[in-house]
């Protein structure tokens, strides 16, 4: 992952981002996360077929009770 951020940001937007590992269900921890941010940003993993166009559990619930504006984003799909 943090090789991701480096690719995207930059180094420069790369030292702006703060890393930490937290226990729990990943829902709440992204919920209190998200607490006075201007956005939370999570990722979505496809399935392939129909469940592809489907969100996931964590990023459904995250949209449904995050505290700010969220982006779920998808990963590029390999197969094109």
């Amino acid at each position: 992952m943090v090789e991701e951020v480096h690719t995207v940001l930059g180094e420069d937007g790369a030292s702006s981002v703060h890393q930490r590992l937290v226990r729990g269900n990943p829902v709440d921890v992204l919920v209190d996360a998200a607490t006075g941010a201007d956005m939370l940003v999570v990722g979505s993993l496809g399935r392939g077929g129909f469940s592809r166009a489907l969100l996931g559990s964590v990023s459904q619930q995250t949209a449904l009770h995050a505290p700010c504006p969220i982006t779920i984003v998808r990963a590029d799909d390999p197969a094109g």
